[in-house]
């Protein structure tokens, strides 16, 4: 799967001011761009969503009201043995602020999968993406290389 992009994927719902404030609570974070309606919309022409919420727009819900199966990220669809996952790397370029109003999609592109590797955790592989979210106007606002180690727990030596 070397090579293999999806289709883009959609949010269900535009960044919304009311997630960004409630990240922004939850790690006690002041910065006006994600309080201050004024203020932000005339440094950044909106709210701003806090950059280590980059993900969280596209996370599928575990539930779907239509029936709809979410779509897993491409790095659980690899074909490989292994019960679990962690995350071992990320990366994130911010090419433009995401605003509260943006739609996003995303496309996700496996970059690489390793060699079978014998860890502490255990035994699996470790599966390289590369992200790429945009605004529904096309524009890129941000890449993400992420490295999962997908395994089996035990088996180490």
């Amino acid at each position: 799967m070397v090579g293999v992009r999806t289709e883009p994927r959609f949010a269900g719902t535009a960044v919304s001011p009311a997630r960004i404030q409630h990240f922004a609570a939850m790690v006690q974070d002041a910065n006006p761009a994600y309080w201050d309606v004024d203020f932000a919309t005339r440094v950044w022409g909106g709210l701003v969503a806090p950059p280590a919420m980059l993900m969280a727009w596209l996370i599928p819900p575990p539930w779907l009201p239509n029936g709809d199966v979410p779509v897993p990220s491409i790095a659980l669809r690899v074909p490989l043995p292994g019960t679990t996952f962690i995350n071992a790397s990320n990366e994130v370029e911010l090419v433009r602020p995401i605003l509260a109003g943006d739609r996003l999609h995303v496309v996700e592109e496996v970059v690489s999968v390793s060699p079978e590797k014998r860890t502490r955790v255990g035994v699996g592989h470790f599966v390289e993406t590369c992200d790429s979210y945009y605004r529904d106007d096309e524009a890129l606002v941000a890449t993400n290389r992420n490295t999962l180690f997908r395994f089996t727990p035990g088996g180490s030596e």
